[in-house]
């Protein structure tokens, strides 16, 4: 039988559902690897010790993870924060509760950016996530430990968040695939909030057919998230055809000009053509909006996390400075030793965009610009039926280099928070490798409620490639094999 950790969640859960595999074999699986690797990516903050489960759902005893600012009951949750010390919520997030109803077996909690807020898992206080693929490498952030257990063969799958591009930037450098489904079908219910008119949880995992049933099982209205949609939902999976004749794909010449890695650009065509063989018909076209989509995501970003993070006092909750006169004094002290560097810059940012006299000037302004991009969006989509992109301007950088230079790391996000800002579904998809053997990724865009489209889409292409089975220790990994 081929190592279970090579298989795809639905490929080990129909296993398990004839009986080839144990939940107990599988769940010692895990445990194998995680111990085999833990040492080399850091990919995990904490290692629970779940039962063996089986169930009727297809991913039912396939062994996953959280990233670690989902609320799970019981099991530490710090979004690799030092001010959150050892906090143990008493609930468990919507997703948590439907993924165990379906049989699911977490396996631990996921390294991250800490508070997500960062490109790289670079910021975490239990020190950065490595790069499967090169462990001199970055993983991309902020669910850059949800891409490397994935990648590594660690889970079959996992929960991260997406906030302008913190699922599909990590699963793009690590050579897995990652879904950031529309905004308001996953409830955001227990997950710690960095901007929540951005935030989206989504699913990591090696293929699209695995991301689309794990959407089946999380998304849905939810009573206890106001934003989340009511609709008709389920099915994902079912309707992933790879069918894609008359399939209309638009290429924004905005996203592959200038600053673009020539073998990414060259990779991410590579799809267009490979989907056009099947039946798609793919047109150029122009979305000058993208010059725009930086600065008003970090603007909107950091002012709504400005807000969220002043819950973070060291009182309710989470650790708490020792010497301290007064309460002012209290909030000083926790807030200065607790956040890290690029914690405080986005806080500062946020409070700075939010004061009076700046305010119509950034913030105000900023909302008027994410509506204009939206509508940019839109307006393609009368047009399109999907939209093709890079995910990221290079491959994996080294570890190191963008904490150097922050600006150039915000600039990393330029393929993907527009899709945070209009509220759109995104999927990264394996497409290729650089000239150091680094994964390179492309993203595909639906609009709004077109989660099944573009899954069909990367479906339709993962028929026909193999890139999303391609594993890091088939290869050296940073001059060793894992």
């Amino acid at each position: 039988m081929t190592e279970l950790y090579k298989m795809t969640a639905l490929e080990l859960g129909a296993a398990l559902k004839k009986g080839a595999v144990s939940p107990a074999e599988a769940l010692t699986a895990a445990k194998e690897r995680i111990a085999a690797c833990q040492g080399d990516n850091n990919a995990f903050i904490t290692v629970t010790e779940p039962q063996p489960n089986s169930g009727d759902s297809l991913l039912a005893g396939v062994p996953m993870a959280y990233k670690d600012n989902i609320c799970t009951r019981a099991v530490k949750t710090s979004c690799a924060s030092k001010i959150l010390g050892d906090f143990s919520p008493c609930y468990d997030a919507t997703v948590v509760e439907k993924l165990r109803e379906a049989g699911a077996v977490s396996v631990g909690k996921l390294n991250m950016d800490e508070f997500a807020m960062g490109s790289t898992s670079e910021t975490s206080f239990y020190g950065p996530v490595k790069n499967p693929w090169d462990l001199t490498r970055a993983p991309g952030g902020s669910s850059g430990g949800a891409a490397a257990a994935v990648a590594a063969g660690e889970v079959w799958y996992a929960i991260g968040s997406d906030t302008g591009g913190s699922i599909r930037q990590p699963a793009a450098y690590c050579g897995v695939t990652g879904m950031k489904p529309t905004y308001g079908t996953v409830s955001r219910y227990g997950l710690i909030a960095y901007a929540s008119s951005l935030d989206q949880m989504g699913p990591i995992a090696r293929s699209a057919a695995d991301c689309a049933a794990v959407l089946d099982v999380i998304q849905g209205k939810d009573p206890r998230d106001g934003t989340s949609l009511a609709g008709a939902y389920g099915g994902l999976l079912s309707s992933l055809t790879g069918d894609v004749r008359g399939l209309r794909i638009g290429l924004p010449a905005d996203c592959f000009g200038e600053g673009l890695d020539s073998e990414i650009r060259k990779a991410v065509l590579s799809v267009a053509q490979v989907l056009k063989s099947r039946g798609a018909t793919v047109e150029e076209f122009s979305l000058p909006v993208m010059e725009y989509v930086v600065p008003t995501y970090y603007i909107i970003a950091c002012a709504e996390a400005s807000s969220n993070l002043s819950r973070f006092d060291g009182v309710k909750y989470g650790w708490r400075a020792e010497d301290y006169e007064d309460l002012t004094d209290l909030y000083n002290k926790t807030r200065t030793e607790g956040f890290g560097s690029e914690v405080k810059r986005r806080i500062l940012l946020g409070a700075f965009v939010l004061s009076t006299g700046y305010y119509d000037a950034y913030y105000k302004k900023a909302l008027q610009v994410k509506a204009l991009i939206k509508r940019a969006y839109d307006e393609a989509f009368r047009k399109y039926d999907v939209l093709l992109t890079p995910v990221a301007p290079t491959t994996a950088p080294r570890l190191g280099e963008s904490l150097s230079d922050p600006l150039k790391m915000y600039l990393s996000d330029i393929y993907t928070v527009p899709l945070n800002l209009a509220g759109l579904p995104g999927i990264s998809i394996p497409c290729g490798f650089d000239s150091a053997g680094l994964p390179i990724g492309a993203q595909l865009v639906g609009p709004a409620l077109g989660d099944g489209v573009i899954l069909n889409a990367a479906h339709a292409f993962q028929l026909e490639t193999a890139y999303h089975q391609a594993h890091p220790d088939t290869q050296r990994a940073g001059g060793r094999e894992v």
